[in-house]
């Protein structure tokens, strides 16, 4: 089990959904060294590289409606935090994965049984997918922003968003997309990460 860690002032969660995050770190610790979920390195500091950069999207989870679809999963990050934090804050989204690679979606899969989570898991290509009509669209270490809005496009509906977290080239990348896109756009300071972010866009289209 992991040790104990104490969650920031702004999360305010039960102590069920904590014992799941925890739990989730556990898992991604047992199962990386067969298919590499993350790097090894990172782990070293879990809990805030990746689990509580995750959870600070707790107040758009709290908020949000309709279908979640996050790109990428992975390890879970954000997809199976969103799905936590989903079930205390907001049971009402439902909460979708996509990953291409087999075993990592195999691992989803059986992380989400294990924690008691209501998730779908997608393992597919998402350029191969029929649109998902997303109301909010997640991806974290997936693609440069360019190509992510390119991924993302066909699958929001008409007044869905995109939640990305980035690192500390975000502006670099956001520079570069606007040379392809338009779109609205909200920057917030990582609450976990030095110069990263989380940017929140809305009315995407080609510029």
């Amino acid at each position: 089990m992991s040790d104990e860690y104490t969650l920031p002032d702004w999360l305010n969660v039960s102590r069920e959904t904590h014992s799941r995050l925890t739990g989730l770190l556990d898992l991604v610790k047992k199962w990386n060294p067969a298919i590499n979920l993350v790097s090894a390195a990172s782990l070293t500091d879990g809990w805030d590289r990746h689990v509580m950069d995750s959870a600070q999207l707790s107040a758009l989870v709290e908020a949000a409606s309709g279908r979640w679809v996050d790109l990428g999963s992975g390890a879970g990050f954000p997809g199976l935090v969103v799905a936590a934090l989903a079930s205390e804050l907001n049971p009402s989204i439902r909460v979708s994965l996509v990953e291409s690679d087999r075993r990592k979606a195999t691992f989803l899969t059986e992380a989400a049984r294990q924690l008691g989570l209501d998730v779908e898991v997608i393992c597919a290509r998402v350029e191969q997918l029929a649109s998902l009509r997303a109301d909010i669209i997640s991806a974290r270490a997936l693609a440069p922003l360019n190509k992510l809005l390119g991924l993302t496009l066909p699958h929001l509906n008409n007044i869905g968003r995109c939640v990305f977290l980035k690192g500390q080239n975000h502006m670099e990348e956001v520079k570069e997309a606007r040379l392809h896109w338009a779109f609205e756009s909200e920057i917030q300071e990582s609450k976990t990460m030095t110069r990263s972010a989380v940017l929140t866009l809305r009315n995407i289209h080609h510029a």
